[in-house]
């Protein structure tokens, strides 16, 4: 994915790696399918979803696609260490799929549509490869959708420097609030969004920690270079904006984010 906005460091695989463990129950309580089934990941990256999606249905055959065989190997290491073997991994394209049409019986994606140009025709693709009366399922966040307590100027500037990037990089950081209508537009009935919130105060040190120190800020650090080099910002109003969402970290500190979870399904 050659717009993806986080890059394809080290620190970036560790920081999908605790996204995905911090919120699994938050975002995949209720993503299983029925055994013997066929499932297309879409999107796969370095695996930290594929690990869960494969853990929770082990009576599942999972194909996992993406564009990046480095990616790829990282993801097959990733499994091959938790034992799951119910995976097989495929370089491919979402806007040029080598499967069949109705190919699977369901369709996941997690946070790839907001590194999309062109999301709806991805969606479409998708389609052409589910079976009638699959579904798809899919993730995404939405960072307009941040607040935090102390809330400053500095912080939330900070913020939307990585939504400029990535609509720069023809991506949608907002893209979880058009979830609904993407899914409905791209032909699936009885779709269904629901929100996922994460609310972090220091009564849950795990989400301190997983959420808002080592997902969220770290996300926002990442394009810390970029933000200066587009002139988006400039460092000292950057650094006091990454402290004060530090700040939120503390123990009188609060911090708050949105998902989005949609499904639909193919007539």
């Amino acid at each position: 994915m050659q717009n993806y906005v986080h890059g394809y460091a080290e620190r970036e695989s560790t920081r999908l790696v605790d996204q995905a463990n911090t919120l699994e129950a938050l975002l995949h309580c209720d993503t299983t399918f029925p055994a013997g089934s066929t499932v297309l990941e879409a999107g796969c990256g370095t695996g930290a979803q594929t690990v869960i999606l494969a853990k929770n249905n082990p009576d599942v055959q999972i194909t996992a696609i993406d564009t990046s065989e480095d990616s790829m190997t990282e993801a097959r290491t990733r499994l091959a260490r938790q034992g799951l073997s119910n995976v097989h991994f495929k370089l491919a394209d979402i806007f040029d799929l080598p499967f069949d049409p109705e190919s699977f019986d369901y369709v996941f994606v997690c946070f790839v549509l907001e590194h999309l140009a062109d999301p709806l025709a991805s969606l479409k693709k998708l389609q052409s490869v589910l079976r009638k009366g699959g579904s798809i399922t899919a993730i995404e966040g939405d960072h307009g959708s941040f607040y935090c307590y102390p809330q400053t100027k500095e912080a939330s500037l900070s913020v939307q420097c990585l939504i400029d990037i990535q609509a720069y990089l023809k991506g949608n950081a907002l893209v979880g609030r058009q979830l609904y209508p993407l899914l409905q537009e791209a032909g699936f009935t009885q779709t269904a969004v629901s929100p996922r919130m994460v609310y972090v105060d220091s009564s849950k040190p795990d989400l301190v920690e997983g959420f808002t120190k080592r997902t969220f800020i770290a996300m926002v650090e990442g394009v810390k270079e970029q933000a200066l080099s587009m002139a988006l910002i400039d460092e000292r109003t950057w650094d006091k904006g990454i402290a004060d969402l530090y700040r939120t970290t503390e123990h009188d500190g609060t911090f708050c984010y949105t998902f989005f979870k949609g499904t639909g399904i193919k007539l």
